[in-house]
């Protein structure tokens, strides 16, 4: 899953560039977020998994303030298509 705060549109035009294999099978987007106060938030049970089996890699803990003990933090993408954080995090994510 990729779960952002942006715009459906704009999500699709990042997955085109992050998965161009289209291996993502499900992407939510600001229409599938929480408002409130003019923020929006991520809601991880939106997804229907377990919550204790289920990790959230942002850049901010802001996205996620009901499930914070679910995030990871990673640096915010830039663009750069060379960019491997992701794959460093490998080791983390096979511990949990």
């Amino acid at each position: 899953f990729v779960y952002t705060t942006a715009k459906q549109d704009y999500a699709k035009k990042l997955l085109a560039v992050l998965d161009p294999k289209k291996l993502i099978r499900r992407c939510l987007s600001q229409s599938d977020c929480i408002c409130s106060q003019g923020c929006y938030w991520k809601d991880l049970t939106r997804l229907g998994r377990d919550l204790a089996k289920t990790v959230a890699l942002d850049h901010t803990v802001q996205g996620f303030p009901e499930q914070a003990a679910n995030w990871v933090q990673v640096p915010r993408w830039s663009g750069d298509l060379q960019d491997e954080e992701l794959l460093r995090l490998i080791p983390v994510l096979a511990q949990l």
